[in-house]
């Protein structure tokens, strides 16, 4: 394993992680590797005590205390000096918005890897299209209209949200090529839109299969998770949404519309966990996904947009089709068969997962060539060469929080930004060495593909691209 790895930049001042659950764990490592710092102003912020003997031997200062809507501002200010330092927020039950307005405050470059509200959010808001990412993402949206450039603070970059907007416009440049186009990368968003459009694309699958596994069974009474599990239950909890495009012909009667912000999604009266969709990828081909709600399915249907409002010239529909790995899925079953979630929690960690991969990438459909999946298709086995500390699942985190540091470092006055509006050239340049297998994968499937004959559904056979045929009933 090489060890001769590049240095990014040089950061003056503290790096300050809130948050230091099996993400932080694995980006620490990233961020050793590739910045230049001074190791003794780092400080990671956990209210857990279990972090403390691991930063302890690496010498790096551990505050011990949650960050709440009360203290946020004592304590941060209390760390950063004006235009110094990098702020890695890898915490739930922080308020990323607040955390970055003040950040930006302060000039200090900040990142995160979701929209996460205050703690209680989730389950203490009553009205369920409040609780959606739409809204906690349009707040954000309204905080860069507001208050334009200034300190760059990007938003949601993690594997997905994050790399996967990346791996988009890097599926569309190989479709173009494949296809006789001009596969010249686009400079503006306007362009990127009009490619999408140009090449017929109708919508797109943030398509995983995580194979993730560990010798013995899961045990009764336990959440088990290749990633953060209180992360997991919440956007479970939400209601399923999804980005959606102007060839649908079709809504489910419980789905709702929104008439502010970019109007380019659309909400369930029905949790995420509990809602199965029709998707692909290359190793399992067909199969069931979680219609979990993410921030890249309203982002990339906004982006590619062509027009604006709630009747543009063209959107793609775009939304999450997520098969977790096997633990995950019996540990819903018995949450959602119980009715509450279990006091219990564990993250397979590189110690105990004897096999398996976490294949994550975009499924762009509905164009002259069907159907094509780009993504990463990362192995446990792999993960153990590359990087410590991390399953796959983490690696493909932790190196995009990597990426998204060193593209704003190298803008620090981008302003408030998404990972569709960054390079997404520069940024996977930097993450690919973490990836594992990059590939490309056409199919000819479509959800309308063996369908069981014995069990009439509503689907529209006229495309079989319409949401209504990968809704499964």
């Amino acid at each position: 394993m090489s060890t001769d790895y590049p240095v990014y930049a040089h950061i003056d001042g503290p790096i300050v992680m809130i948050g230091f659950g099996s993400i932080g764990r694995g980006t620490l490592p990233l961020i050793e590797r590739h910045f230049e710092y001074d190791a003794k102003k780092m400080v990671v912020i956990e209210p857990q005590h279990a972090a403390h003997n691991f930063l302890t031997q690496r010498g790096i200062r551990h505050l011990q205390v949650a960050i709440t809507r009360d203290n946020y501002r004592d304590v941060l200010g209390g760390l950063f000096e004006r235009g110094k330092g990098f702020c890695v927020n890898l915490s739930v039950d922080t308020s990323s918005l607040d955390l970055m307005k003040f950040c930006r405050e302060l000039e200090v470059p900040y990142i995160d890897t979701v929209v996460e509200p205050w703690a209680g959010f989730y389950f203490e808001t009553p009205d369920n299209a409040d609780r959606t990412n739409y809204a906690l993402r349009q707040k954000v949206r309204d905080e860069k209209a507001a208050n334009p450039g200034g300190t760059t603070a990007v938003s949601c970059c993690g594997a997905n949200p994050g790399m996967v907007s990346w791996f988009v416009k890097e599926a569309l440049l190989t479709l173009a090529k494949d296809t006789g186009r001009d596969a010249t990368p686009p400079r503006e968003r306007e362009g990127w839109a009009r490619l999408m459009r140009s090449l017929g694309v109708k919508g797109v699958h943030i398509a995983e299969r995580d194979t993730q596994a560990r010798r013995q069974p899961k045990p009764r009474g336990v959440f088990v998770n290749t990633w953060s599990v209180e992360g997991f239950i919440a956007e479970g909890f939400q209601p399923a949404e999804l980005g959606w495009g102007t060839h649908e012909t079709w809504m489910p009667e419980t789905s709702h519309s929104y008439d502010t912000g970019c109007q380019a999604g659309i909400w369930f009266e029905r949790p995420g966990a509990i809602t199965r969709v029709h998707t692909w990828c290359p190793t399992p081909g067909p199969q069931f996904g979680f219609l979990v709600t993410h921030n890249e399915a309203i982002s990339i249907s906004d982006y590619y947009t062509v027009g604006a409002g709630a009747k543009p010239e063209y959107r793609p529909t775009c939304h999450y089709a997520y098969h977790p790995s096997d633990d995950a899925v019996l540990s819903l079953h018995e949450c959602f068969g119980a009715g509450k979630t279990q006091e219990k929690h564990h993250i397979l960690d590189e110690n105990e997962i004897v096999e398996g991969i976490d294949e994550l990438g975009v499924l762009l459909y509905g164009h002259e060539k069907n159907a094509l999946w780009y993504g990463s298709r990362l192995s446990m086995e792999e993960t153990r060469d590359l990087a410590p500390f991390q399953n796959a699942t983490g690696l493909q985190v932790s190196s995009a929080v990597l990426a998204g540091m060193v593209w704003a470092l190298e803008n620090p006055n981008a302003g408030i930004v998404e990972t569709d509006e960054m390079d997404h050239a520069r940024c996977l340049e930097v993450q690919r060495p973490y990836l594992g297998p990059v590939e490309a994968h056409y199919t000819d499937w479509t959800p309308l593909t063996d369908r069981w004959e014995q069990f009439p559904e509503d689907i529209d056979e006229s495309d079989p691209w319409l949401f209504r045929n990968v809704l499964a009933s």
